[in-house]
């Protein structure tokens, strides 16, 4: 879908909530009175709005699991609005420069990091809440550090579940400058400073809307376990782990425990908080995630 375009500039946009149909090009899961565009008055402007189960209601880039987005920005940016209490997941499908698929899942729902050779399960533990966020991805440093080898080529498919406000998606070229750890420095060893650049006009919220900019990469997902597994009682405060995936936020019943993505289904619950998962990966799996089950299912 990118792939010919042109991807030279500081950023690329994937979606944005402005328009009369900016949903077209997805494919919209799960109950039509669960996802919707509205007008937002803190931000002056519209947002799609996904809630309910995050197992069901979703959306998903590219519609036909056949296409492929192509985008090779090394920084993934999802502009978003979490309320406390809620799970939130992110699915994203890679290609590494030996064209091996894989799949990144980060979710609220988990509460450790879990890796299979072609699948990691990344938890959003310390993700910012009740405020509107630029979440920021490092595609390349998770592809080259979770799957040892690995080198990050391509995003080709993206899936958002509920629960958030949606307003943009885009790549960024460059490493923007983070505003959501500048009270969580204290005590971390100076590292050499990496060149960061601003979000382009285009792409900022207004300056009068309370907003964050977190950069997620392996190295806050490690810090932010350390800190879930030392201070639980601080983290459920801020609602981090409130409501940890049990129920649906309308109908009161269990969540299911498989979802649907890019054409693979995923059986099981997440991982328990008190089950360590290796994330040793082989160096012998060559699977293609797509059409593939991940390599524990075939067992």
């Amino acid at each position: 879908m990118f792939k010919n375009q042109y991807q030279g500039g500081p950023c690329v946009e994937i979606f944005s909530a402005q328009g009369k149909n900016p949903g077209a090009i997805w494919k919209i899961s799960g109950s039509p009175s669960a996802i919707w565009k509205e007008f937002d008055k803190e931000i002056k402007g519209f947002v799609f709005v996904l809630e309910g189960n995050s197992q069901v209601n979703k959306m998903q880039l590219p519609k036909e699991t056949r296409q492929t987005l192509g985008l090779i920005q090394r920084f993934l940016t999802l502009q978003i609005f979490v309320p406390l209490g809620r799970d939130f997941s992110t699915e994203l499908l890679i290609t590494d420069l030996g064209n091996i698929k894989r799949r990144l899942y980060l979710s609220t729902v988990h509460k450790e990091l879990s890796v299979t050779p072609l699948h990691a399960k990344i938890p959003l533990i310390t993700m910012k809440r009740r405020i509107w966020c630029n979440m920021c991805i490092d595609l390349v440093g998770f592809t080259s550090e979770i799957f040892r080898g690995a080198a990050f080529q391509s995003l080709d498919g993206i899936s958002i579940s509920a629960n958030c406000k949606l307003r943009r998606i885009f790549t960024l070229k460059s490493k923007p400058q983070e505003t959501a750890e500048k009270d969580a420095m204290c005590g971390v060893p100076v590292m050499p400073c990496e060149p960061t650049d601003v979000i382009p006009l285009t792409c900022q919220l207004n300056k009068d809307v309370p907003q964050v900019t977190q950069l997620l990469n392996l190295t806050k997902i490690h810090k932010s376990e350390i800190k879930c597994r030392t201070h639980p009682a601080r983290l459920q405060k801020t609602g981090s782990s409130i409501n940890r995936g049990q129920h649906n936020i309308r109908t009161g019943k269990t969540q299911d425990v498989s979802h649907i993505a890019f054409g693979s289904k995923i059986l099981g619950s997440p991982p328990s908080s008190n089950r360590r998962v290796s994330t040793r990966v082989s160096g012998e799996e060559n699977h293609v995630f797509q059409g593939n089950k991940d390599p524990q299912q075939q067992k």
